[in-house]
């Protein structure tokens, strides 16, 4: 015992005083996040009555470990496809409530005297709402169904990306010790290239990686795999200049576009849970009670302006963004707080060495306050808007519907708009991957090519020759892609139109013919690299079919790895029973249903909610399919339904059930819904539901028929099937396909 490290022991020290203060916060029903802190504060240098960490930097290092997990846990969960479908409410009131609360931060930090860098730290921590602590308010208070919870989830979307842009911003100003605007401009063009290039080269080569391994791919490997793709894009991020914990964020919302996303988040559950609560400890182990003490007038003035203007500002945003009031109120309500990324800024501060002490434990205080105050602020949301509704004058009501009314329209843009917003991305998105491209070629290509080929000119020409290879598809969509051919066709019919046309074709040929240049004045020498364009550029006129090909089958790839996630959750939960717009939906029964206990039958779930269960699971093994209608409920189980959203809403009202994730269930069994036709040859036809045999056959259930354009909905078992028919069976896809 006298040689077990110092390092095992602060760590048990930790994990039993944490794994104390979970059970403690959850019996309050409190955030667990508020007890990791508070054990921190117990188990650190400021109070003497406990047990203290003694080898405080291995569990700073360990803290570090937590934040890049807990990043990477965040970019499983934010996907760019999310941020891709957030409209531009949310984006406008994220926007508009980020560039306030950054001004009001700092503005707070002056009117206390604050030093700079406190003002500008304060400005970000103040600035990013808590996810975790949102959603788990939402969903407690069953309010995730309501119009304002979609535009608070896609606002915490665009601050979750907004975080990450301020994470490089600070460290940036921190190292400069000033506003250098230049300076900042460069780290945020910076910034923007590698965020696209990595994301392109993560959605290209990555999925088809995991897909090709798939076979080898059980939860141990998986587990092991992501971390490693996680902690390399760590150190790719750390060799650019940016946070590790960047790195981090960008590897999972690449994983997230995987369909291999759920599995992974799972397998990295109790791991981020782990270095989770060790981050949060180490959060509560800087705090000193006595600032806290000291610095109370602060506290309680940044919580009042947290609340109020936070609130303020988001209502603000989404107004002018074009929401009605009531929604806006609701959302700024909802959204008056901070976490786990003001702890992340926070503790960038302290580890940049350029923050006081007294910022982190205040913004730690604040945080508290403000998570607890989160139920009762969403609750508040709409007493007070009937009070504002009552004292606001009839004029502005109806100038405020009007405004909202009329944001909400949709303005067809103009084909100039959308070519010449097309053309922008175009160019950019491209000159990007080129540029990447040319940066490899330089700086590790080239190099490795020359250390390992003896002849200089050899090594120089296979360089300049692969350079020209990779960048030929792109070099093709760069400058003979067409773009937006609709809208430009409707251009090219006005004829004093086509000059402009022409003049934006020229202008991208000029670019990739600058870029071919570019890459190689650097591999060669002037009169080489000068006679190798051009004879590139005339091969390419006779190569440019082939370059077509080429670049056609590297975009398949890329969207069919992007979309891949999208068309996996489509087979496991199909979204039609077409024409009767039904679908699948996974539920979880509490203990406290009214139908809990009860039989199918008893319930009359199909005569009276016109909903079909095709399987119940019970418990982690045991699965019912098919159920008959002597099946009985218990609290726990798992249904899946099958109905139109208004009959499942329906069903969910009465029972009082738990929405689940179908996805959380689709590698143990996959319960589709299938449409199989009736041929003459059919051993179907001319037989009823009951003499075909199909509830035992398939485990399944006949939930429809498609006869001669009628549709029958929950055939009865006597019904005849007649060659024609369409039936939509719903259960385990591949006895189903048996048939």
């Amino acid at each position: 015992m006298n040689h077990l490290p110092q390092l095992i022991r602060d760590l048990g020290l930790i994990l039993i005083l944490a794994g104390i203060m979970t059970l403690v916060f959850k019996r309050l029903k409190q955030p667990v996040v508020l007890g990791y802190i508070l054990a921190g504060l117990l188990v650190g240098p400021y109070m003497p009555l406990f047990p203290s960490i003694t080898d405080s930097e291995s569990i700073r290092i360990w803290a570090d470990i937590g934040v890049i997990i807990l990043l990477f846990g965040l970019g499983l969960e934010f996907s760019f496809k999310k941020l891709m479908k957030v409209g531009g409410s949310a984006s406008v009131t994220a926007l508009i409530e980020i560039s306030a609360m950054l001004g009001i931060g700092y503005l707070v930090g002056y009117a206390l005297g604050w030093p700079l860098m406190d003002r500008i730290f304060l400005g970000g921590i103040l600035s990013i709402a808590s996810t975790t602590i949102i959603l788990r308010s939402l969903t407690e208070m069953g309010l995730k169904g309501k119009r304002f919870s979609e535009l608070v989830f896609g606002i915490l979307i665009i601050e979750d990306l907004i975080a990450v842009v301020l994470l490089v911003l600070l460290s940036t100003i921190a190292v400069s010790r000033q506003f250098a605007g230049m300076e900042m401009i460069g780290s945020i063009l910076k910034l923007g290239f590698f965020l696209i290039l990595w994301f392109v080269a993560g959605i290209f080569f990555i999925p088809s990686f995991l897909n090709r391994v798939q076979k080898y791919l059980n939860d141990e490997t998986l587990l092991i795999v992501s971390l490693g793709l996680c902690l390399v894009m760590v150190m790719l991020s750390s060799s650019a200049g940016f946070s590790p914990a960047l790195g981090a964020f960008i590897m999972g919302s690449i994983l997230a576009e995987t369909t291999k996303a759920e599995r992974i988040e799972k397998a990295i559950k109790p791991i981020s849970d782990l270095f989770g609560a060790i981050f949060f400890v180490s959060v509560g182990m800087l705090i000193n009670p006595a600032v806290l003490v000291e610095y109370w007038k602060p506290i309680v003035l940044i919580t009042a302006v947290l609340l109020i203007a936070k609130t303020l500002h988001v209502t603000l945003g989404a107004v002018i963004a074009g929401n009605p009031l009531k929604t806006s109120l609701a959302a700024g309500m909802s959204m008056a707080q901070i976490g786990e990324f003001s702890f992340i800024i926070a503790t960038l501060g302290v580890s940049l060495k350029v923050t006081s002490h007294f910022l982190y434990p205040v913004a730690v205080a604040v945080s508290a306050i403000t998570t607890f105050s989160t139920p009762y602020m969403i609750r508040l949301a709409d007493p007070l808007y009937r009070k504002i509704e009552a004292v606001l004058p009839g004029k502005w009501k109806k100038t405020l519907e009007r405004y909202s009314a009329g944001a909400q329209t949709i303005n067809a843009a103009s084909d100039w708009q959308i070519v010449l917003r097309a053309y922008f991305v175009h160019i950019i998105l491209f000159s990007i991957i080129i540029i990447g491209i040319i940066l490899a070629f330089i700086n590790f290509v080239s190099p490795w090519l020359s250390m390992h080929i003896k002849n200089e000119t050899v090594a120089m020409l296979l360089a300049g020759g692969l350079c020209f290879l990779a960048l030929s598809p792109f070099l093709w969509a760069l400058t003979l892609q067409k773009i937006k051919p609709k809208n430009t066709a409707n251009l090219w019919g006005v004829k004093r139109y086509r000059g402009p046309l022409i003049a934006l074709r020229l202008m991208r040929a000029a670019i990739g013919i600058a870029f071919l240049c570019f890459s190689f004045l650097l591999l060669f020498p002037l009169t080489i690299a000068l006679i190798g364009v051009a004879i590139l550029m005339i091969a390419s006129v006779f190569l440019s079919r082939k370059m077509q090909q080429f670049y056609i089958k590297i975009e398949e790839r890329f969207f069919s790895n992007f979309n891949a996630r999208e068309a996996q959750s489509a087979r496991i939960n199909r979204h039609e029973l077409a024409p009767w717009d039904a679908h699948i939906v996974r539920y979880d029964l509490h203990a406290l249903s009214p139908i809990a206990g009860r039989t199918l039958e008893e319930i009359s779930i199909r005569e009276q909610y016109g909903v079909n269960i095709a399987m119940i699971k019970r418990g982690d093994s045991h699965t019912i399919a098919a159920p008959g209608r002597t099946e009985r409920l218990y609290p726990g189980d798992t249904l899946f339904i099958i109905g139109t959203d208004e009959q499942i809403d329906q069903f969910r009202r009465d029972a009082d059930a738990k929405p689940a994730d179908i996805n959380e269930y689709a590698g143990k069994q996959e319960i589709s819904l299938v449409k199989v036709a009736v041929t003459e040859t059919s051993v179907l036809a001319g037989k009823t539901i009951r003499e075909s045999g199909i509830r035992e056959k398939t485990k399944g259930l006949v939930v429809g028929i498609e006869r001669r354009g009628r549709r029958i909905l929950n055939p009865e078992s006597d019904i005849q099937f007649a060659v024609g028919d369409k039936i939509w069976i719903v259960g385990e896809a591949r006895l189903i396909k048996a048939l």
